[in-house]
């Protein structure tokens, strides 16, 4: 079982995944995870608002998501940025479905109506978020649809508690679907070789980070710019509960998924035993 999640930034062509997920389907059960921030974006824009991102307190990037961006987010990771990748695998003779979280209850947790942020400097209270966690995964759905040859095609949002659609971070996700799945590995593809000590450089790559020294983490984590810090705490969350292998890599070259299960990225591994815990 294998899990693959394909990020939403900017200069991504899904092309090569999709090529790479229809050669690797026909050997084994993946769950496909994907996002969308930069269509978001667009979208976004071509309606006349601009994006809000808001910065927590450890440095940590995320999207202010009040009623009418829920209502865009709907429309384009679970609309029209599924639909294009499943259209995609279906060209490739691939049995796509298309899924958000909230399907089928895969993924549930709280709603965090109240959002404490840092915006232009400022410390900030911000309601009316529709963000949450996830603390509950149902994988029947999906292992329903692995049994029938389906590949599921994921994305966000989740669903609350009280039955809300709720924006929640694609990497944490794939996590979460790792552990219920009980995945052989975790791949996260991005716009960058894998986690770079120097966002301009790809010869700064990180080739591994060992879960279990903690200077190597405070590294990756000094390391991590953005959202990345998010992959870097899911990746070590992932390794830290038992999946067997976990890599950051390159989704802009030819076969990015063999890739990265070949080693090329960021490996992250335990060096020594850490016991398993969520």
């Amino acid at each position: 079982m294998l899990v693959v999640k394909l990020g939403g930034s900017a200069g991504i062509d899904p092309a090569f995944t999709l090529d790479d997920l229809a050669e690797l389907s026909q050997e084994e059960k993946i769950v496909f995870v994907h996002g969308a921030n930069a269509v978001l974006d667009e979208w976004t824009r071509r309606l006349g608002r601009e994006p809000r991102l808001v910065e927590s307190s450890t440095g940590q990037v995320s999207r202010f998501t009040d009623r009418e961006t829920m209502d865009l987010m709907l429309a384009v990771y679970a609309g029209l940025v599924n639909k294009r990748l499943v259209e995609g695998l279906q060209a490739r003779g691939v049995n796509a479905v298309g899924l958000a979280a909230l399907d089928g209850r895969i993924a549930r947790g709280p709603r965090k109506d109240t959002l404490r942020a840092i915006e232009n400097g400022k410390p900030k209270v911000l309601r009316g978020d529709y963000a949450g966690s996830i603390e509950e995964v149902d994988p029947s759905l999906l292992l329903l649809l692995l049994d029938h040859g389906y590949l599921p095609v994921l994305t966000p949002p989740a669903l609350s508690y009280g039955g809300e659609a709720i924006n929640v971070d694609g990497d944490k996700l794939s996590l979460q679907l790792a552990l219920a799945l009980q995945a052989d590995a975790l791949v996260i593809l991005s716009n960058t070789p894998g986690l770079l000590r120097d966002l301009s450089d790809p010869a700064s790559l990180i080739r591994e980070i060992d879960v279990a020294d903690e200077m190597s983490i405070q590294a990756a984590m000094a390391a991590a710019r953005g959202r990345m810090k998010k992959k870097v705490e899911a990746g070590c969350r992932a390794v830290r509960a038992g999946i067997g292998q976990v890599v950051f890599a390159d989704a802009r070259v030819p076969q990015p998924i063999r890739r990265a299960l070949a080693g090329e990225g960021t490996v992250l591994l335990a060096r020594s035993p850490i016991g398993v815990r969520s």
